[in-house]
């Protein structure tokens, strides 16, 4: 009996010093909260959240939140009108990363303005210690021909401010030279579709991270605020991995 006690023992010490072992693991495990300051490209299909799901499998975890509005420009947000309080946002709580993205006709139609108001919020970001991240935008469905213009203003801004660029309009670019017929817009041509949003969440996680997970779910669904589970999207591995392909290509470690 003494030596099944003891093996019982032995045994329940070893359990346990595994258990505490993945525990201390987990409690040291990296969190980076990140803002995004924008509009409908940011919370079109719930891309904070899906981008905190997707990290659940990395050593480093995103926590994402945003300040949006329908088609906002850099302008708007930083003169805090149609009622944004996005400077308050960075005043009062510690990101170590905040992204910025205008409306996305703006890099085509008012080049000074992005450049303007992106150099304000870059200055204003450096000073709260948080580094800066531009949501390089993709091109219109109808006009795929304009990527490059959009691409040129973001990198100005992007290498004047030595913030980081996130590419996602080369990834959509690539995309769909390699799959025309994919899936990415919206019924409107402007907007993502659900495939659309779970490239744009890879390419900030590549960028972020730095790596991209080696498994991932088909089915997203996240807790609201009472506990209650929503359904953000379904995708097909197919499609996931053709997006895990692109992304690689794209952002090379």
């Amino acid at each position: 009996m003494k030596k099944i006690n003891c093996c019982f023992k032995y045994l329940l010490f070893n359990f346990l010093l595994i258990f505490a072992t993945h525990l201390n693991a987990a409690e040291k495990r990296d969190t980076l909260k990140v803002l995004f300051i924008g509009n409908s490209y940011v919370y079109y299909n719930n891309l904070a959240q899906m981008i905190s799901l997707i990290t659940d499998s990395l050593n480093t975890k995103l926590i994402c939140t945003k300040s949006t509005i329908g088609a906002a420009t850099l302008g708007q947000h930083w003169n805090e009108l149609r009622g944004l309080k996005t400077k308050q946002l960075l005043a009062k709580n510690k990101y170590e990363i905040v992204v910025i993205q205008d409306n996305s006709l703006w890099p085509l139609d008012h080049k000074d303005s992005v450049l303007f108001y992106g150099n304000l919020f870059c200055n204003a970001i450096k000073k709260t210690g948080a580094k800066t991240f531009i949501y390089n935008t993709w091109a219109r469905q109808k006009t795929p021909e304009t990527q490059s213009t959009i691409n040129e203003v973001y990198s100005k801004l992007a290498l004047g401010n030595k913030a980081t660029l996130v590419p996602v309009g080369d990834s959509w670019k690539l995309a769909l030279q390699i799959k025309p017929t994919i899936d990415l817009f919206n019924a409107d041509g402007s907007h993502p579709s659900n495939l659309g949003t779970f490239l744009i969440a890879l390419n900030f996680i590549k960028v972020i991270t730095g790596t991209l997970p080696n498994k991932y779910a088909t089915v997203y669904n996240y807790f609201d605020k009472d506990g209650e589970t929503f359904r953000i999207m379904q995708l097909t591995d197919a499609d996931i991995q053709f997006c895990v392909g692109i992304v690689n290509e794209v952002i090379k470690n």
